[in-house]
């Protein structure tokens, strides 16, 4: 896109995660504490089916709706399955985020309350962070991964859930339509749904917690060879080698003081300027009088090419002080700051 302030190249860049480095989460030794956390939580699932949801506690990410979902869900089918919630708090000092927070939990408290027994609870919810390796154990245990943002960039949760599954035994994605994320994983791959409507979450969700073998692993499969083929050093390098694209060179550009490098042909006056500079430098500076005569010419040069310039690349520019030049006059080019 050229507009009068230049040339702008807008790109995406959809970025990735580490498989390997997921791989080795999976491996690593977990502290005691938290070895305790995870196993405490997992406890709460064993025979039994669940979903995990990992998101911070904001609004984008569709938490309400989701549990709104497993009300109708658990409404329709009694004691089917359970969902593990982690939402570390996000923006705690705004009162929407406070309000939010109030909202989430009420309708959590609800749901346990309608649906749940002395022996089972329908949710479990935890503001707790995690390490990386907790989250990949996690992860692998959930048959079912909810990924349903109401709008989302990419949401990395998508991938790591998919890249911590076990491949002889692969959990499903239950993804919002509306991540970035979705723009990679096919309908053939994740069980896409539109998280405005939590009836298609139910669905979603039923048909991951029954889906049989051989249909999850072709669909974890697939998901997980576009992982492995666009890694986020793939995503790195990609965007570094776009970015050198966009280098200024002084072979095509003009350096010029206080506006760093700037295209001629954006400068219409730049022949101007530099023929009385050309000319000012030709003076043998014995010749006072002739240099200082010249050295005006060069300063009202300069000030006509630089007015469009300010004007067009939008910028606050600060001109210094007057400044001692080599003959003793005015200021020798003009300064720049930007607040």
């Amino acid at each position: 896109m050229t507009t009068q302030r230049g040339q702008t190249r807008l790109q995406k860049f959809p970025i990735g995660i580490d498989p390997k480095q997921f791989a080795e989460y999976l491996a690593a030794e977990l502290s005691p504490a938290e070895q305790e956390k995870v196993s405490s939580l997992l406890q709460n699932f064993e025979g039994a089916k669940f979903a995990i949801g990992v998101d911070r506690l904001d609004y984008t990410k569709g938490i309400d709706k989701r549990v709104e979902a497993f009300n109708h869900l658990l409404a329709a089918e009694p004691g089917s399955i359970s969902l593990l919630q982690i939402a570390p708090r996000s923006r705690a000092d705004v009162d929407q985020y406070r309000k939010y927070k109030e909202h989430v939990e009420n309708a959590i408290n609800h749901v346990n309350a309608e649906h749940g027994t002395d022996d089972w609870r329908p949710i479990h919810y935890t503001n707790d962070s995690f390490s990386q390796a907790a989250l990949a154990r996690l992860y692998r245990a959930a048959p079912v991964g909810v990924v349903t943002p109401l709008r989302d960039g990419m949401n990395l949760v998508a991938k790591e859930y998919v890249a911590a599954q076990d491949p002889e035994n692969p959990g499903v994605l239950v993804l919002s339509k509306f991540a970035g994320a979705a723009e990679d994983f096919n309908d053939d791959e994740a069980l896409l749904v539109d998280p405005n409507h939590p009836e298609e979450i139910v669905e979603a969700i039923k048909k991951a917690a029954n889906m049989p073998l051989e249909e999850r692993v072709k669909r974890w499969r697939s998901m997980m060879d576009k992982i492995e083929s666009y890694t986020i050093h793939d995503w790195g390098a990609d965007y570094l080698r776009e970015l050198d694209k966009s280098r200024v060179t002084p072979a095509d550009h003009i350096l010029l003081p206080g506006f760093g490098w700037s295209n001629e042909a954006q400068m219409p006056l730049y022949q101007s300027y530099a023929a009385v500079l050309t000319a000012y430098n030709e003076i043998d500076p014995a010749d006072a009088a002739l240099k200082r005569a010249a050295y005006a010419d060069v300063e009202s040069a300069f000030d006509a090419l630089a007015a469009p310039l300010k004007h067009t690349q939008d910028r606050l520019w600060d001109l210094p002080a007057a400044t001692a030049s080599r003959d003793g006059r005015g200021r020798t080019g003009i300064g720049a700051r930007e607040d």
